[in-house]
């Protein structure tokens, strides 16, 4: 399965204790920048999320966003008797210095059962597991729907580049044949040139034999079976890994591509080196083009 390493994932966990929130974004990289953002008081679960995200991407740009409120039932806890009366002392006691301190509203004076500080990771740190956990699957989805559009994209573009190589090779023979016979123009122009009995000088064994030479090497120096060969096979490759044949290629498949994609660049670089006709010169250039095409939308893959 082909992904693509720009997606976005999020959650939000309602639970007893209270409401937990994570959100996760990505985008390309060449290796895996994770960068969390977690308050303080949820930092016992950041090797947890490590771990989760490690699990769910290779490449790419990450960041996950973890927020949380606590529900709030002070209000219904009963005051701290004790500790109101020595409240009140106090307060009493500083307004001999100064008359007009004001008193604590109701929601400041103290009550039962507030004296722990933080957040129980017992708790809390399931919660942050189980909202990444939601986060990450929504995320996950995504970047396997981006990725199936990156794959059909360039699977159009891999028939495209099929049709200019099939057009290549079918006319290869013609121009082997055209250059033939502009040989066989050539020496009789420089025969007759020389002496209007120029063609009593050399038999037509040997004419044609020099002829059939010039062809020859012309043939080998214009020869591009070799690269149409490659170009056939790293285009089968190239189906392989984005219709997921490979085993190996469902992880990683961004570098693979990145590889394949030298190859049939350096493969249409040597077509167009050999070009005997301003047609195979085109023909390189557009292949060049669809492969830079191609190129651009793997780096989006992980």
């Amino acid at each position: 399965m082909i992904r693509s390493m720009t997606a976005y994932g999020a959650s939000r966990l309602e639970a007893e204790q209270g409401v937990l929130a994570a959100e996760v974004r990505s985008v390309n990289n060449r290796f895996l920048d994770l960068n969390l953002r977690i308050p303080e008081d949820l930092r016992f679960a950041e090797g947890a999320v490590r771990e989760l995200v490690n699990r769910h991407a290779l490449r790419g740009k990450v960041e996950i966003k973890l927020s949380y409120s606590v529900v709030e039932r002070d209000a219904l806890r009963p005051f701290d008797e004790a500790a109101v009366q020595a409240l009140a002392g106090q307060l009493a006691w500083a307004r001999r210095h100064i008359p007009d301190l004001p008193a604590p509203t109701l929601a400041e004076l103290p009550r039962e059962g507030l004296a722990r500080s933080g957040l129980d990771a017992a708790i809390w740190q399931p919660l942050c597991e189980q909202a990444c956990t939601q986060a990450l699957k929504e995320f996950q989805a995504a970047r396997e729907r981006e990725g199936a559009r990156l794959a059909q994209a360039m699977l159009q573009m891999a028939e495209d580049i099929t049709d200019i190589v099939d057009r290549v090779q079918a006319e290869l023979p013609e121009l082997v044949r055209q250059h033939q016979d502009r040989i066989a123009q050539r020496l009789r122009e420089a025969l007759l040139a020389a002496s209007p009995e120029g063609f009593s000088a050399i038999s037509g064994a040997e004419l044609t034999a020099r002829i059939a030479q010039e062809a020859s090497l012309f043939g080998l120096r214009v020869d591009v079976a070799e690269e149409i060969t490659r170009l056939r096979s790293h285009l089968q490759e190239l189906r392989d890994i984005l219709n997921g044949a490979h085993a190996s290629a469902t992880r990683g498949s961004g570098k693979r591509l990145d590889f394949l994609f030298q190859e049939m660049n350096r493969e249409a670089n040597t077509l167009g080196s050999k070009a005997a006709a301003l047609t195979v010169t085109q023909a390189a250039i557009d292949l060049k083009l669809l492969i830079e095409q191609m190129r651009e939308q793997a780096q989006n893959i992980e």
